[in-house]
């Protein structure tokens, strides 16, 4: 089944995924080995080099791997199924974000804060850096938006498929 998602459905999904794993980081700072605590600073360490060398297709498929470690980590099999479900549909919105200028660098100071927190076992800390880190893309999202709007008719349409 194709579903078609408008620019201004962001607005509504956002805040539900910022709520989603903004939990999936609190409960992963509680139960995270040690072992998987280092899986996550490696990819960690990944997203630096490409946010380095400004791969922005390379940060994406990173930062994907990343969101999805956290939510696994979270070892809550309610929180994974829904996180899980709406993930699909933000992949459409959370590459396009990071051609934004400036987007890159923003994203990945709230990566470092959201690791620190997590790697302190700082369950509130990582909640509260999660769920900023996703309401700055919907953020960034609405300001690229509002440059595409200004810049006058696109080549391609305003919805997007999942």
């Amino acid at each position: 089944r194709v579903v078609e998602l408008t620019d201004a459905d962001a607005e509504q999904l956002f805040p539900v995924m910022a709520m989603l794993e903004a939990r999936c980081a609190h409960e992963a700072a509680l139960r995270a080995g040690d072992d998987t605590m280092l899986h996550l600073q490696r990819l960690h360490d990944q997203l630096e080099r490409c946010a380095a060398e400004r791969d922005i297709d390379g940060y994406y498929r990173v930062n994907h791997e990343f969101h999805s470690l956290v939510q696994r980590l979270a070892d809550n099999r309610w929180l994974d199924r829904a996180t899980g479900d709406l993930r699909r549909f933000m992949r459409l919105w959370r590459g396009r974000q990071l051609t934004l200028a400036g987007r890159l660098e923003a994203s990945i100071d709230e990566h470092r804060e959201l690791l620190a927190a997590i790697l302190q076992r700082d369950a509130q800390r990582a909640e509260r850096a999660m769920h900023a880190h996703l309401m700055a893309q919907l953020a960034a999202l609405k300001a690229l938006q509002l440059q595409e709007r200004q810049a006058g008719p696109a080549p391609r349409a305003g919805r997007r498929r999942a």
